[in-house]
């Protein structure tokens, strides 16, 4: 796989050209949302095994070599060209595909109303391939802790279809909001957490959930040990069941953080404790704030960094958006409220205003600025190949679990293709 970013003057005609694969190809793999009318800045992921290398003034064959992970006696002979050959500066390369590792990939799929909607499982079906995992979002417990299932449709035939564990999303929401106290009566009530755990059992049983999954935020800062000390409790229970435990963790770079969502969710302890975990290494820009990259590469990285000093490398899932925001200007927090948008929604907004789509280098994350009917100033921070990319290259560089998305709904082809061109995608035996 490579990624091409559109320059002025680009056709996918000639992109298809310069990379020797059919332009159906192409806007096909990416369902590229305007193939007639491409956009300066559009990342392009071109479907070809391998990449290409144009020769740039001051390469040599050693460094290109280098750069890549190969002998230069190998990159020569692969291109049919001499050792000690001078290169001409724009020579094209052939880059030969490198080896790919393993890595376990899971997705949220919230449904809303009484049923999963077509839309939904159309996603979650074209997704399905690329996944280890499948999470609907989310059993709500009640005070007495008795659950409340979400619609669930074909999601389970949909997950076993591609040998996709379909794992029992919890959480401690009451009236679509996290409640410590409701965490707190689960956490510390023994007859409440037991019937808790057995109404878990008896669900996960009937409905074929293998991983049982716990996203408790914003638990009492004093409940931090009561949480793992039932995490001991649950996983206990269900191993007895072959099945796995995993945790939702809000994102750290300090043990001692302070604030209500970090201080109850023990690094050190649940990495001893479950599986896996999802750690929500997202939403720095987010709906109620003002304009930025909803997952900078820079803040993801530190609490990554961290994570893995208290955390086993090989149980952490990355979390990532599958969506930017399109904020109206001027923005006011606590007043005003951005707009989530796909990639592909993203692309058709800046292709309608005949804008071009800018690369922050620091934060890694595309973005761009139109002024709409009514001419009101936008700003959109979103996410394409070359941002997901640079997630999946921190993945390899630390050695994680894998990536966990919030969530499907949102089209975003080009993550998919990108991941079928950067690993194996882990997939669990039948149980």
């Amino acid at each position: 796989m490579q990624i091409h970013v559109v320059e002025r003057n680009d056709t996918i005609a000639a992109i298809a050209q310069r990379y020797s694969v059919a332009a159906t190809e192409i806007i096909s793999a990416n369902e590229i949302p305007n193939p007639s009318e491409l956009v300066i800045g559009q990342a392009i992921v071109i479907p070809i095994v391998g990449s290409f290398y144009w020769v740039r003034p001051g390469d040599s064959l050693f460094a290109i070599a280098q750069r890549f992970g190969l002998s230069y006696q190998e990159l020569a002979r692969i291109n049919g060209i001499t050792p000690n050959q001078v290169l001409q500066v724009g020579l094209r390369l052939y880059i030969p595909e490198q080896t790919k590792r393993r890595a376990e990939f899971n997705a949220y799929v919230e449904p809303f109303g009484e049923t999963v909607s077509r839309q939904l499982e159309t996603s979650a079906r074209k997704a399905a391939p690329y996944l280890t995992y499948l999470s609907p979002f989310a059993f709500r417990v009640n005070r007495d802790g008795t659950l409340v299932a979400p619609p669930l449709g074909n999601l389970y035939a949909i997950a076993n279809a591609q040998n996709v564990i379909l794992i029992m999303t919890i959480h401690n929401q009451e009236s679509g909001q996290f409640s410590g106290e409701l965490g707190h009566i689960l956490l510390t009530n023994e007859t409440v957490q037991n019937r808790f755990l057995d109404q878990i059992v008896t669900t996960a049983r009937r409905l074929g959930f293998r991983d049982i999954h716990f996203d408790f935020e914003y638990l009492f800062p004093e409940d931090r040990e009561a949480y793992n000390q039932f995490l001991r409790t649950a996983k206990a229970r269900f191993s007895q069941e072959g099945w796995l435990l995993s945790t939702a963790l809000a994102p750290k770079t300090s043990a001692g953080q302070a604030g209500r969502w970090y201080e109850a969710h023990d690094y050190q302890a649940h990495g001893r404790i479950v599986d896996f975990v999802v750690i929500m290494t997202y939403e720095w820009g987010y709906s109620g704030g003002p304009p930025m990259a909803v997952s900078p590469i820079g803040p993801v990285r530190d609490v990554l960094r961290y994570a893995v000093t208290e955390i086993p490398a090989d149980k952490i899932l990355m979390g990532q958006n599958l969506y930017g925001y399109d904020w109206t200007l001027p923005f006011t927090p606590g007043r005003d409220t951005a707009r989530a948008v796909s990639p592909q929604q993203a692309i058709r907004l800046a292709a309608r205003n005949n804008v071009p789509i800018q690369y922050d280098e620091r934060s890694q994350a595309p973005h761009f600025d139109y002024t709409d009917e009514n001419d009101r100033q936008h700003k959109v921070w979103f996410e394409d190949a070359r941002s997901i990319q640079a997630k999946f290259n921190l993945i390899k560089e630390l050695g994680l679990r894998g990536m966990s998305y919030w969530k499907l709904g949102l089209a975003f082809p080009q993550n998919w293709l990108l991941i079928a061109g950067n690993f194996n995608v882990a997939k669990r035996p039948s149980s």
